[in-house]
């Protein structure tokens, strides 16, 4: 999929993290990517995140998936919407979705979430702390905005009591449309919005981006410098001068010179960029749902990848893995790929920055004949970031 006639350098510099956007259908054929009853079978899934929103009465509930079969035969005219997080993990077609949005960075996407609602169905006004763009795949939904600017929510935004939903207590609309099959909506972040289904069949596709909070760097990224942090590295003075009453000092004073050590001590460790960078590529590469294993069931050997590459046999990146790079002073380039750093140089740094820039490996025999990219693509295939390509 792609976008007919969007601006991208316009809407960078106009409105991403500024103000919100309508974009009436810029796929020139829009046609879903998913059907209603395939996302009730994915939210039936153990393996899948899903739940199944009501409103009655006021009173917003919330169920939790796997969501039974028959509990969607059971829900009457009430209101209700169904999400399903990941989907892109799962679905091919709905993880084309995130194609268009390539002008993004990989690091900052986070995923696909789908919904369905019925008439009147919605998941309340709310904000989200990260870009979104709503796509609107089937029927019609009705969002409002509230402000932007100096008038986006924080910390202190009041909320409703609930559990499981971070509702606006007051929510004051200042601008509203009516999306339509292909229609996009674009909300910034801290921008207070609700989404509301205009008659039956309205699903709509969320593409979120992540922005990690600066306490959840400090915290990970400590925690990550502690693991290998010795317990003898302590606080030296060989050279220290008296610092009592007869030597006309005060013992209770913590000096100046003491304190630049002590905080040299931290901010040497907290200041080195090169470790930094490698820590947070395998950070942020680690998979949304890191414990489900995408391994093969017998790993792959070289000699078999090799001869499956020469025969035409394409390769293409898991969806469900995550890919990005950082080029080295050196020309070298430190590959991320689900957790994993990989030290790459000179053609293998090549195909590393190929490979995060295309989702699809074209496959040919000069692909197999180069023996450390071929030792690359067999540990990606092996750990399951990798897969062969489905025909249709």
């Amino acid at each position: 999929m792609r976008f007919i006639n969007f601006d991208t350098d316009a809407f960078l510099r106009d409105y991403w993290q500024q103000k919100p956007l309508l974009i009436k259908n810029p796929w020139g054929m829009w046609r879903t990517p998913l059907e209603p009853d395939e996302l009730a079978g994915l939210a039936c899934e153990d393996e899948v995140e899903s739940r199944l929103i009501s409103h009655k009465h006021g009173t917003w509930k919330v169920e939790h998936g796997p969501i039974p079969e028959k509990r969607f035969n059971t829900l009457g005219k009430v209101p209700w919407t169904l999400l399903v997080q990941a989907v892109d993990h799962v679905v091919p077609a709905v993880a084309a979705l995130i194609e268009p949005f390539r002008f993004i960075p990989n690091w900052r996407i986070d995923d696909v979430m789908v919904s369905y609602a019925s008439d009147g169905g919605g998941v309340g006004p709310h904000f989200d702390q990260y870009d979104v763009f709503l796509i609107q795949g089937l029927g019609k939904r009705r969002w409002q905005v509230g402000a932007h600017g100096d008038g986006v929510c924080n910390a202190t935004t009041a909320l409703l009591p609930h559990e499981d939903l971070r509702l606006l207590a007051h929510f004051d609309p200042v601008d509203e449309w009516v999306l339509e099959p292909g229609d996009i909506l674009y909300v910034p972040p801290c921008v207070a919005h609700n989404g509301v289904a205009v008659g039956e069949d309205c699903m709509t596709f969320s593409i979120g981006f992540r922005a990690p909070a600066r306490s959840e760097l400090i915290a990970h990224y400590c925690d990550h410098l502690l693991a290998d942090l010795r317990d003898d590295d302590r606080y030296t003075d060989a050279n220290m001068q008296a610092q009592s009453q007869q030597a006309g000092q005060n013992p209770g004073e913590i000096l100046a010179a003491s304190l630049a050590h002590l905080h040299a001590m931290i901010t040497e460790k907290l200041g080195d960029s090169e470790a930094f960078a490698r820590w947070f590529g395998q950070y942020n590469s680690t998979p949304k749902y890191a414990d489900k294993d995408w391994a093969p069931d017998t790993p792959v050997e070289t000699a078999d990848l090799r001869a499956q590459l020469a025969e035409g046999l394409s390769l293409c990146r898991n969806p469900a893995s995550r890919f990005s790079f950082v080029r080295q002073a050196t020309n070298e380039v430190l590959l991320f790929v689900d957790g994993e750093c990989f030290e790459c140089e000179q053609e293998v740094a090549v195909f590393a920055a190929q490979l995060c820039m295309h989702s699809r490996i074209v496959a040919g025999s000069e692909l197999a004949e180069s023996d450390t990219v071929m030792a690359l693509l067999v540990k990606l295939f092996n750990q399951g970031s990798l897969v062969f390509e489905e025909s249709d």
